[in-house]
């Protein structure tokens, strides 16, 4: 049985109950029971608090409901990410969410085992780091299917900053890249490396003139992650 039905039916809650306390339509909450709708992240907080309980405890009860021995087929990755093997050859990612509220602490002092985690269906998992951010504004927002609206959770696989000065990333390029900087954190398109300034070459998809071509030192950024699943 779906968890958000499952948890409605154990405390006597309707569908119309649920869909108010959480700023939706009956719909919308009939569509997440059936699986029919990805649920977006900030509806998941909702759900999970009105329940009185965790985003990670929805998904791992889902995974458990879902059959037959996902658990035994559990990958756990060295930054505590867990990937569970799941049928025709997908997984379901488990990976410490960075919400916005959260990301100028995270530049100081907060750990990953802090965070909660949530979920993302990949078709391809390895042991590498993971983790999920929530984008801020709409500069990678133009309408089209590669946006990244306000308010969206990427799942961003770590790469090595350095391969980006490298010749050889081509495939990179026109990548949609979260950069963790010295003082911020940003969702951009990589699509290039500067020699001469040592830069990251950046663009954005939203192109409205606020949102202009810029470069970032190599030097000022910590970690690049990879987006490599979208959530909106």
């Amino acid at each position: 049985m779906n968890i958000i039905k499952h948890l409605r039916r154990k405390k006597g809650v309707n569908q119309s109950d649920l869909a108010t306390a959480i700023g939706v339509s009956l719909r919308t909450i009939q569509l997440y029971e059936k699986r029919d709708a990805n649920i977006p992240i900030k509806n998941l907080t909702k759900i999970a608090q009105y329940f009185n309980t965790t985003i990670a405890e929805l998904y791992m009860h889902e995974v458990n409901e879902s059959a037959t021995g996902y658990a035994k087929q559990k990958v756990v990755s060295a930054d505590g990410t867990m990937a569970y093997a799941l049928p025709e050859g997908k997984y379901l990612v488990m990976a410490p969410v960075l919400l916005s509220g959260f990301q100028e602490k995270f530049l100081q002092d907060l750990k990953l085992d802090d965070l909660l985690k949530s979920g993302f269906l990949v078709d391809y998992f390895d042991e590498g780091g993971y983790l999920a951010f929530e984008i801020i504004g709409n500069a990678m927002n133009d309408g089209s299917i590669q946006s990244i609206p306000n308010g969206s959770l990427v799942l961003g696989k770590r790469i090595d900053k350095e391969v980006l000065s490298k010749s050889g990333t081509n495939s990179l390029v026109d990548q949609a890249l979260v950069l963790v900087c010295t003082t911020r954190i940003i969702c951009k398109r990589f699509t290039g490396y500067n020699v001469e300034t040592q830069s990251i070459a950046c663009n954005n998809l939203n192109n409205a003139p606020e949102f202009k071509d810029f470069e970032v030192p190599l030097a000022n950024i910590s970690s690049v992650y990879l987006v490599v699943k979208r959530q909106l």
